[in-house]
């Protein structure tokens, strides 16, 4: 949000979610960025329709620290949003830049006013949110990792774009809360999905599952090679360059059945040649040459 922007109706805007109108001395508004488009450092961004959807469902909710729900944490309340495109900017992915901004407020009092000085001055400007989805898709498959893993790597290049999780369908928003180490390189936002509280065995379950899934990676990229290898083991033809072709683009399934295939059809024995019969012996008649020959060495 632009500071220029009308602070009157800024105040108007604020003074709906208030007991009492307040005058602008009595009130702190600023400016933040909740969230953008672009990849981020867990390798996630969100999709267009999620952020128009976080932009209508954050109005009104209040920030705190450290995504800390105790009632003492609650800083300020966000009061106004909006959706800022910079067509100057690119993403990771060649997109558009765009990002959530909104407007929050403070009332003024002692106990904050060193609060205030921090935003102002800088020392306060990481935030993060806390939202529900109900869709991590793959950017290369479009699965919904919520439901179906896949085999594609989030960070590893397909086609030129690094692998990452598309979030989509929001189906709830908690708090935003002031961090110190965002996730989001432009709009310095860490998401927690889900709201809750750090939980120490879901993050170990969550680090199993990465490594597995890189030893699944690793494994069906040396599948991939085998079937490779087995396409081309009757020398390069256009029909062993089109299996080939394919098999990069095939997952550990479907790679395996391949695989079996090529190797059956290599297994198979040779059809036995099939040789023209050999010409029947003449007969042993009286009419034969050979058998006059025999009947004149007899009589000798």
């Amino acid at each position: 949000m632009e500071h220029s922007k009308n602070q009157e109706a800024l105040l108007r805007e604020l003074n709906q979610f208030t007991r009492r109108t307040h005058s602008l001395d009595e009130v702190y508004i600023f400016d933040l960025i909740l969230c953008d488009n672009d990849i981020d450092r867990d390798g996630d961004c969100f999709s267009d329709t999620a952020l128009d959807e976080l932009r209508k469902r954050f109005v009104g909710v209040t920030g705190i620290f450290d995504h800390d729900p105790r009632s003492g944490n609650q800083t300020a309340r966000i009061f106004h949003t909006e959706l800022s495109a910079d067509p100057e900017r690119k993403t990771i992915t060649g997109k558009d830049y765009v990002c959530l901004r909104a407007n929050a407020y403070m009332i003024r009092t002692a106990q904050n006013a060193d609060l205030i000085r921090e935003i102002d001055g800088g020392i306060k400007k990481e935030v993060s949110i806390s939202c529900a989805i109900s869709q991590k898709r793959c950017s290369v498959c479009g699965a919904n990792l919520l439901r179906d893993a896949c085999g594609h790597i989030r960070g590893k290049d397909y086609g030129g774009v690094p692998c990452h999780t598309i979030l989509d369908g929001v189906t709830d928003v908690f708090e935003w809360s002031f961090v110190a180490v965002p996730a989001q390189r432009g709009a310095g936002v860490t998401k927690k999905l889900g709201g809750l509280p750090c939980d120490p065995e879901k993050d170990a379950l969550r680090r199993s599952v990465g490594r597995l899934t890189e030893t699944v990676g690793s494994l069906t990229d040396a599948l991939r090679r085998d079937v490779i290898r087995l396409c081309f083991r009757d020398g390069s033809n256009a029909c062993a360059k089109a299996l080939a072709h394919a098999a990069e683009h095939l997952d550990a399934e479907a790679l395996l059945s391949l695989r079996k295939s090529l190797q059956d059809g290599l297994a198979a024995p040779d059809p036995a040649p099939q040789l023209p019969s050999a010409p029947a012996a003449p007969s042993a008649d009286a009419g034969s040459p050979l058998s006059a020959y025999r009947f004149g060495k007899g009589e000798g």
